[in-house]
C-alpha cells in the first residue's frame, strides 16, 4: 500500500492549520494564540478591541486568503493541463489582464468609487464578479481560437501574453481619461489584498470560490486523459470540445473571482502547481489536484503574514510579496525543465 499521498495530505493539511492559525494571531496588533482560540470558541476577551480585531478583520481575511489562493492555485494548474505548458497561467495567458479590465471599465465608468461599490454591499461585488468574468472568458476565448490555428505552444504562450498587453493598453486609456479619485482607487485594487472581504460579503466569496473547485475536482479524469493527448482521450469517450469549455469555464470562474474580490495577484496560480508536482513527483491529477489545492491555500496564507512588517503598523501590497515565493520556483522549473515530467 502507497502511503505517500496519505502523508502529503496530512503535512498540506497539518500546514495549512498552524498558518491559518498564525495568520489569525499574527499582525500589527499582537494577540496571544490562547486568546485567539477564546475569541472563536466564543468566549469574551478581556480587551474588546481583541475580539473585533480577530473576527471582523483577520478571520475574513485569512478566509479570504485561503479560498483565493486555492482557487488561483487550481486555475493555473488546469491551464498547464490544458494547453500542455508548463509556463502557462492566468496572468502568463493574459486571463488576469482581461479580469482586470472588466474590473476597470465598472469601477472607473460604470461603478463609480470602491467605496460607492461597498455601499451596494454585495450587489457591487456581484457586478464586479460578472464584469471580471466577462474579462477573463474573452481572453480565453481568444487564446482557445488560436489554439486551433498554431500548433507551437510557444506561440500560442506568446499571443496570450500579447493579448494581456492589448487589455493593459486599453487599462491605461480608461485610466488616463477618468476622474484622479477613481484612478487612485483602481490603482489600491490593482496591489492585491486579502482584506477587502467583509464578513458578509465572505459568504458569496465562498460559495462561488467552491463551486469553482467543485468543478475542478470532477474533471480529475478527463485532465488525466488530456495527459496522454487529445485523441487518446477521445478513444477513451472523453467529449475534448465540452471538456475543454468547461475546464475553461471553470478557470475563468476562478480567475474572475478572486480577481475581483482580492484584486490581480501574480504567481500564485503560476508557481505553486509546480510546487505541487515537485512534491509529489507525479502528474496524475488524482493527487496533484488536491495537493494543488491545498498548496495554494497555504502560500497565500503565507503571503498573507508576509505583508505585515514586524515592528510596525505597515502593510506591504500583496503583490510585492508574492514574487519573493513565487519567481524562485519558476527560475528552478525552467533551469531543470528536462529533468521534471509534466505530462507523462
Amino acid at each position: 500500500m502507497n502511503r505517500k499521498p496519505l502523508y502529503m495530505y496530512t503535512f498540506w493539511v497539518v500546514l495549512l492549520l498552524v498558518l491559518f492559525a498564525g495568520s489569525l494571531a499574527y499582525g500589527s496588533v499582537a494577540i496571544p494564540i490562547d486568546e485567539v482560540f477564546s475569541i472563536l470558541f466564543g468566549k469574551e476577551s478581556e480587551r474588546a478591541a481583541w475580539q473585533s480585531i480577530v473576527l471582523q478583520a483577520r478571520l475574513p481575511q485569512a478566509c479570504t486568503a485561503l479560498l483565493a489562493g486555492a482557487s488561483l492555485a487550481t486555475s493555473g494548474l488546469l491551464l498547464q493541463t490544458l494547453f500542455r505548458n508548463p509556463l502557462a497561467g492566468p496572468s502568463i495567458l493574459g486571463i488576469s489582464d482581461g479580469a482586470n479590465l472588466g474590473v476597470a471599465i465598472v469601477m472607473l465608468y460604470l461603478g463609480g468609487s470602491l467605496k460607492q461599490l461597498t455601499g451596494w454591499t454585495t450587489g457591487g461585488y456581484i457586478a464586479i464578479i460578472l464584469a471580471a468574468f466577462a474579462g477573463a472568458f474573452l481572453v480565453l476565448a481568444i487564446i482557445i481560437y488560436f489554439s486551433s490555428k498554431v500548433r507551437s505552444n510557444v506561440m500560442l504562450l506568446i499571443i496570450g501574453i500579447m493579448v494581456g498587453y492589448l487589455a493593459s493598453s486599453v487599462i491605461s486609456i480608461l485610466n488616463y481619461y477618468a476622474a484622479a479619485d477613481k484612478v487612485h482607487t483602481y490603482v489600491m485594487w490593482g496591489m492585491g489584498n486579502f482584506s477587502g472581504v467583509s464578513v458578509d460579503q465572505l459568504p458569496v466569496f465562498a460559495i462561488i470560490s467552491g463551486v469553482g473547485l467543485l468543478f475542478a475536482i470532477i474533471l480529475i479524469k478527463p485532465l488525466n486523459a488530456l495527459l496522454l493527448g487529445e485523441q487518446y482521450a477521445a478513444n477513451l469517450g472523453i467529449k475534448i470540445k465540452q471538456t475543454r469549455a468547461l475546464i475553461l469555464i471553470c478557470t475563468g470562474l476562478l480567475t474572475a473571482t478572486a480577481t475581483a474580490f482580492c484584486g490581480p495577484i501574480s504567481f500564485i496560480g503560476l508557481a505553486v502547481p509546480h510546487i505541487a508536482r515537485l512534491m509529489i513527483g507525479s502528474s496524475n491529477h488524482k493527487m496533484l489536484v488536491p495537493v494543488t489545492l491545498l498548496a495554494g491555500s497555504c502560500v497565500a496564507l503565507l503571503c498573507n503574514m508576509m505583508m505585515v512588517v514586524p515592528g510596525s503598523n505597515a502593510i506591504l501590497p500583496l503583490n510585492a510579496v508574492t514574487p519573493i515565493l513565487g519567481a524562485p520556483v519558476i527560475i528552478y522549473v525552467i533551469v531543470n525543465r528536462k529533468n521534471i515530467q509534466y505530462f507523462n
